[in-house]
Order: structure tokens, then C-alpha cells, then sequence
């Protein structure tokens, strides 16, 4: 009888604590985040994930399909991304959102008509849009992809009709991201790209032995409903619903007008990426492999401290759009501490690109030749993931500002510059595939570099040279990084010293040392990871010290970042004693 009372009095307990657990958890998944870092810090974590199940997702099709093989399946996305791209990223990035956070602030039931309207008329032009080109599938590669053809071509089409069904998902999916992150809820929608990871990882390892290259494709589709379905429920709790209209509101023809610049430019980038796959099919069939691994490694960086940073403050420099110094405070502390961030990681793929493409892609039909020539894909846009993720930010601060067409202007010219440079490498330098990726990485430059002087001057923060200051400040902090990575690399790699291909054996102070004794053979994973991790630390350090030694405010953020994740904060040493201890500027944006 004692033991059934106590038992009796420790369930209610148990319960108690049960629910509070649950509680917590459900406001952790529903709470706004109500600062940029705070919601950028959620971002990253999960694009981190997101981005790690990215690269397992690729693991997994480098497992079971040759390069060859590959090449055929990620051509088959290019008509379904080309219809998604246009019709629905080219509009929620830059019409969506501002309109709907302005729609919140009038009144709830506006705003829900406007994104179920938008539904609506999405479904309906992605539906007879879908239809036609999944009829005209065989003729348009034909066009895009001239270097495969006969049954290539016929498996191509077949997987490109599947693929199609996984856009009409995302067309609802995408509404709903909007939504949430309007609403300042950054959570559920980071996790969705997890779970449409996941749909591919799981459909390619199950299936693939009975149903070949239709598992990955069967993956896509079952991976794209459970992006839409992770949001629908904290999407319908704030208010969202389907409703039964094509009205034409003021919000919704704000958003078409808002919309159209930016649906034009993003038409324009895919006829970019359609140019990729168009010289790429015309050097071999595995190129378009390598150029797909090499971007997908090089989008980490970039959905990390790029597009993350920049979807969080989009809320926030829309809000502010009409005070315009706190609007340049948010823009400029937010773009010094995505370059603070980026930088040394671009340096960390360029210089160890093959440790890296080997430790991600390396099975047994993964061969030596693809891992040099995705290492070379990757180290070309490694010389580009800065700007990248510069301009994802920079184009966001104009559409704030509600004026799509200045990106959209430049973008487009930058474009053309890209196919132009793509066409030289290829065709006329001769160059393998690292030349799409070489010439992506210029053009991305180009823009980044225009972008910045044009909203510099529109906001009239002062001379260019001098806003870019804290930037050149990370970029000699990372060269000396990357000089030391370099050096460690090869002298602890066993191969540099035994096949002589560096320049540290043939040095004179080298030449008396036994190697054996503590250089580590890099042909074993276990030793090449090892290696890779520690020069990837070093780095890391030396990127910190000299940081501080340029006296970076943006070092700083980052001890503060990290400290608050402590629960306690540090800032830089004053120069002087009489001098208070303030925080940096930037740090009060966030």
C-alpha cells in the first residue's frame, strides 16, 4: 500500500514535469525571434543541419550512382527548378514579405486574404505552366542539353515529368515560409529543408537498389510534401487559411508590381544555370557532376552566413526603411559581420578543397580524376562565396527599401556578363568545368561591387573606399590564415613529401628532417580527417589573432555572440583608461 502511494504521488509529478518539457518545446518552435542575431542564430543552426543533410543527401547518390549516372539526374531538375525559380522564389525574396509585414500592420484578415490569394494564383499559373513544358520536356533539352542525347535524354524527360509534381508543393510551401518568417517565426521554416533532405537521403537508400536513378526522384517528391507540411500547422495557428478567390487585391497587385523586376532577373539566372548545364553536358557527361558536388559543398558558406543573415534582417530593414539610420546601422553591421564570418571559411575550401571533396565524396565509385576536378570547381567558387553572400544581403536591403529594380538591373547585366564569360572558358580558353564556376565567381564580384556602391550612395553613408574598410581588415586576416593552412597541409601530408609535388621538401632546412616520424598518411580517411580538422583550427586561430591585431570591431561581435550564448558579455579593451567600455556600433544593431 505504501509503495501504490508513493507511486500515486510521484505520476502527478512526473506528468507536471512532462508537460512543462512540452510547453517549453512548443514555445520554443512558436516564439518570435525579435532581433536580427537572434533570429540569424536560428537560421544558421539549421541551415548548418540543413546544409550537412545537403551533403550527406549527396554522399548518398555519390554511393549508389556514378558520376555519369548523376550527371543525367541533376540535368532532370533544370526545367522543374527553372518554373520554381521564376515563379516562386523570384517572388517571395522580394515582393512577398514586405507587403505582407506592411498587410500585418493594417489588419490580420487583409494580410491572410492576400497569402491565400497568392496561393491561389501560384497553383494555378505553376499547374498550366507545368503541363506545358512536361509535354515539351524532350525538345527543351534538346536545347539546354545538347551533349546528351538518345536514351540519356529519354531517362532525363522521364525523371524531369516526376520532378515537376515536388514544385507544385513547394509553390504552397514557399507561401507559407513567407508567412512565418513575416511573422518573425524563423524556426519551422529553417527546419523544413531538413526534412526534404531527409525525403531524398531516405528514398535514395531504400530504393536505389530495386529502382535505380527514379529513387532520389521519388525522394524529391515525398521530401517536398514534408517541407509543406512542417509549416502548415504553425502557419494555420497564426491565422493563415485556404479560401477560394483570384481576386485581384492592392496587396496582391503590390505584390505582382514588386514582383516583376524580380521574376525577370531570376529568369534571367536561370538561363544562366540553363547555360551551365549546356556547355557542361558539352565537355564530358560526369562534368555536370562535378559542377554540382563542387556548388553544393560551396553553398554551405553561403546559406550559412549569407542567405541566413540576410533573410533575418529582411523583416527588420523593412521596418526601418523609413528611418533610415537605423536602417543603416541594421545594413552595415549586418553586412561586416557576414564578411567577418564568410571570408575564412571561403579561404578554408580554396585551400582545402581536395581534403574536403575526399572526406564528403569520396566512395569506392567516387574516382581520384572526379575529386581533382570537383576540387577545382570548388576552389573556383570558393573565390566567389563572399560576394555571394554580399549580394543576397545587399539585394534585400533595396527591396526593404521597395525598389526591386536597381538589383534587378544589375543582377540581369551581371548575368550576361557570366554566360559571356561562360562561353570564353569554355568554348574559346578550353578551360574544364571549374571554368562555369570561375566565371560565376566574376560575375558575382561584379555585382557585389556595384550593389554596394549604389546603396551606399543612396543612403549617403560617405566615401566608398572607406565603408569597405572593415572588410579588407578580414580579407588580410584570412590571407595570413590561409598562408599558414597551406604550409601545415603540406607539411604533415605524407604524399607532399614522397612524391616531392610541393616546394617544402626541395627547401634546404627540410632536407634533414625523417618525415616518417610525424607526417600522417592521408590515403586513410581516419588520418586525413584528422589532418583536415586541425589545419582547419589553426586556421581558425590564426584568423581570430590577427583579427585582433587589425583591431577588427567585428572580432569582437563574435566574443560577444559567443558570450551570450554563455550568459554573459565582453567587449573591446578601451584604448585608454578614461575611456568608458562601450559596446562597438555594430553591436547595438543587433
Amino acid at each position: 500500500m505504501l509503495q501504490q502511494a508513493k507511486a500515486c504521488s510521484i505520476r502527478p509529478k512526473i506528468t507536471s514535469m512532462v508537460n512543462k518539457i512540452l510547453l517549453k518545446g512548443k514555445r520554443f518552435l512558436t516564439s518570435p525571434q525579435d532581433s536580427v542575431l537572434s533570429a540569424a542564430t536560428i537560421i544558421m543552426i539549421m541551415v548548418v543541419v540543413s546544409r550537412v543533410l545537403g551533403l550527406v543527401r549527396q554522399r548518398a547518390l555519390a554511393h549508389f550512382f556514378v558520376p555519369n549516372d548523376l550527371s543525367l539526374f541533376f540535368a532532370a531538375f533544370r526545367l522543374p527548378d527553372l518554373v520554381f525559380e521564376v515563379l516562386v522564389f523570384g517572388t517571395f525574396s522580394s515582393a512577398f514579405i514586405p507587403v505582407f509585414t506592411r498587410s500585418l500592420k493594417k489588419g490580420e484578415k487583409n494580410a491572410w486574404e492576400t497569402a491565400g490569394i497568392v496561393v491561389n494564383i501560384g497553383l494555378l499559373i505553376f499547374v498550366v505552366t507545368s503541363i506545358l513544358l512536361s509535354l515539351s520536356a524532350h525538345s527543351a533539352y534538346a536545347i539546354f542539353a545538347p551533349g546528351f542525347s538518345g536514351a540519356n535524354r529519354e531517362t532525363i524527360v522521364y525523371l524531369a515529368r516526376i520532378l515537376f509534381a515536388a514544385q507544385g508543393f513547394f509553390v504552397v510551401s514557399y507561401v507559407l515560409t513567407g508567412v512565418l518568417e513575416s511573422s518573425r517565426r524563423f524556426l519551422i521554416p529553417a527546419l523544413a529543408p531538413l526534412f526534404y533532405n531527409l525525403g531524398i537521403i531516405l528514398g535514395t537508400i531504400i530504393l536505389a537498389p530495386k529502382l535505380g536513378l527514379l529513387a532520389p526522384a521519388i525522394g524529391v517528391v515525398f521530401g517536398a510534401l514534408a517541407h509543406f507540411l512542417i509549416q502548415l500547422p504553425l502557419a494555420m495557428k497564426l491565422g493563415f487559411r485556404f479560401i477560394p478567390s483570384l481576386k485581384l487585391t492592392s496587396e496582391v497587385r503590390k505584390i505582382g508590381k514588386l514582383a516583376a523586376p524580380r521574376v525577370i532577373e531570376t529568369l534571367f539566372l536561370q538561363v544562366s544555370k540553363t547555360a551551365e548545364l549546356f556547355f557542361s553536358s558539352l565537355l564530358t557527361t560526369a562534368s555536370y557532376t562535378y559542377f554540382t558536388f563542387g556548388n553544393s559543398l560551396q553553398l554551405v558558406p553561403v546559406g550559412l552566413f549569407g542567405t541566413s543573415i540576410a533573410k533575418a534582417a529582411l523583416p527588420t530593414l523593412a521596418r526601418q526603411a523609413e528611418s533610415l539610420q537605423n536602417f543603416k546601422r541594421t545594413l552595415f553591421s549586418a553586412l561586416y559581420d557576414m564578411n567577418f564570418f564568410i571570408i575564412p571559411i571561403a579561404t578554408v575550401l580554396i585551400v582545402l578543397r581536395i581534403p574536403l571533396v575526399r572526406l564528403i565524396y569520396g566512395t569506392d565509385i567516387f574516382s581520384w580524376e572526379a575529386t581533382v576536378q570537383t576540387g577545382y570547381v570548388v576552389s573556383a567558387f570558393g573565390m566567389g562565396i563572399v560576394f555571394q553572400a554580399v549580394n543576397a544581403l545587399l539585394a534585400r536591403s533595396f527591396y526593404a527599401l521597395h525598389d526591386t529594380k536597381t538589383p534587378v538591373v544589375v543582377s540581369i547585366t551581371c548575368l550576361l556578363l557570366v554566360i559571356f564569360f561562360d562561353f570564353v572558358f569554355i568554348r574559346i580558353l578550353r578551360f574544364d568545368v571549374w571554368g562555369l564556376a570561375a566565371a560565376f565567381s566574376l560575375g558575382s564580384f561584379f555585382q557585389s561591387v556595384t550593389l554596394f556602391y549604389l546603396i551606399n550612395k543612396r543612403l549617403g553613408e560617405g566615401n566608398f573606399f572607406r565603408m569597405l574598410f572593415p572588410i579588407f581588415k578580414s580579407i588580410f586576416a584570412a590571407l595570413g590564415s590561409g598562408l599558414v593552412m597551406y604550409f601545415l597541409l603540406k607539411f604533415f601530408d605524407r604524399s607532399v613529401w614522397i612524391k616531392r609535388i610541393s616546394f617544402i621538401p626541395t627547401l634546404e632546412a627540410t632536407k634533414s628532417l625523417h618525415f616518417d616520424s610525424f607526417v600522417l598518411d592521408t590515403r586513410y580517411t581516419i588520418n586525413l580527417l584528422i589532418l583536415t580538422v586541425f589545419v582547419a583550427i589553426i586556421g581558425a586561430v590564426i584568423y581570430i589573432f590577427l583579427s585582433l591585431v587589425f583591431k577588427s570591431d567585428q572580432v569582437w561581435n563574435f566574443f560577444s555572440m559567443v558570450k551570450r550564448l554563455l550568459g554573459r558579455k565582453v567587449y573591446p579593451v578601451p584604448s585608454k583608461e578614461t575611456e568608458s567600455i562601450v559596446p562597438p556600433p555594430t553591436d547595438t544593431a543587433t
